[in-house]
């Protein structure tokens, strides 16, 4: 049994900073890399308003699923990396405005700092592509 797997780079999205692809689809599984709160010019998106950024990295979700045909009621998993976890409650609309009524399994991780100055969360996914 033969398995695809695809690097996918996304139009719109800023380049990558590092050796990695935007996502990476195996068989029916689609894995998101960590996408941040950055536009295509590689500008940060909100300032120190971590709700602003998070709609942003949700927006920046939004570009892969829609470029492979999937939405987000297709994510798995997500799993968001935040300076401050009280920022938790903040965010949390945000994601129920994307996700509707679609519950993803989910982590939430503290970090002292991300890999781009200024950003407060980070946010990587694992899709179910549909058939």
């Amino acid at each position: 049994m033969s398995t695809a797997r695809q690097e996918i780079s996304v139009p719109g999205l800023s380049s990558a900073i590092s050796h990695y692809a935007d996502a990476v689809r195996f068989d029916d599984l689609l894995f998101i890399s960590g996408l941040t709160p950055h536009d295509h010019e590689g500008n940060l998106i909100g300032g120190d308003d971590v709700v602003a950024q998070t709609r942003k990295v949700l927006e920046n979700i939004d570009s892969v699923l829609k470029h492979v045909g999937a939405g987000f009621k297709d994510i798995l998993k997500v799993t968001l990396y935040l300076t401050d976890v009280s920022d938790r409650t903040r965010i949390n609309p945000v994601r129920q405005e994307f996700f509707g009524s679609s519950k993803p399994a989910s982590t939430l991780v503290e970090v002292s700092a991300l890999a781009l100055p200024g950003m407060k969360i980070e946010i990587e996914a694992v899709v179910g592509l549909p058939k």
